[in-house]
């Protein structure tokens, strides 16, 4: 029986601790999403190297640019618009564009930069240890989602302690396989028309369109 009651003891002791780090936790996430949400048009150049259950499956070199929940992604493999609504995604490959109304679950798969609201949808998180990244200060921010029938699991977030711009964000998912993506540069404050964020058929004018919605 003492086992339990020390058991029960110690679970109480460390609660406020616990609370302690998620309201740090939740301050480093307001405030950066406010300073994104300030910060107008922004374009960031990333790398994403994925694994599957420790493995290295490939590297993938990239630019973003983004405007609200609006953004403009463009890879070796696939360039994508989203207007808010609508996205389109143009195969390098095959001279193919689909266009399709995204789910959440799927703009979070496109979108590194999801993850700015996600804490508010069904995560819970907390500060971790890790301060420095490429001699900078940073937060370390863990996100593990509460539901687990999602896909992702949990987050590994960190935030530059001075202007709170996301560096480096890990993405875990329940099938063993990761994303890591490392953000090389961070241009704030960009004016970007709406036009940036809509597909232009006379620029890929022998594609295939298919829509799928």
């Amino acid at each position: 029986m003492n086992k339990y009651i020390f058991s029960i003891l110690l679970a109480l002791l460390s609660l406020p601790v616990f609370a302690q780090k998620q309201t740090q936790a939740k301050l480093v996430l307001d405030k950066t999403a406010a300073a994104f949400e300030k910060a107008g048009g922004v374009k960031a150049e990333f790398t994403v190297q994925a694994f599957n259950k420790g493995r290295s499956v490939g590297v993938t070199n990239g630019t973003i640019e983004l405007k609200g929940e609006k953004f403009f992604l463009k890879t070796s493999e696939t360039i994508s618009w989203f207007d808010g609504k609508t996205q389109w995604s143009y195969l390098t490959g095959s001279d193919e564009v689909n266009i399709s109304t995204p789910t959440e679950a799927e703009l979070q798969g496109l979108n590194p930069y999801a993850f700015l609201y996600l804490y508010k949808k069904g995560f819970d998180y907390e500060l971790g240890k890790v301060d420095r990244f490429r001699d900078n200060g940073v937060y370390e921010v863990i996100l593990r989602s509460a539901n687990k029938e999602q896909e992702l699991s949990h987050i590994v977030l960190y935030v530059m302690k001075d202007t709170y711009e996301p560096v480096y964000i890990k993405l875990d998912l329940r099938d063993g396989s990761r994303n890591e993506i490392t953000i090389n540069s961070y241009h704030t404050g960009l004016k970007l028309p709406d036009s940036v964020f809509v597909f232009d058929k006379k620029e890929y004018p022998t594609a295939e369109v298919i829509d799928l919605r």
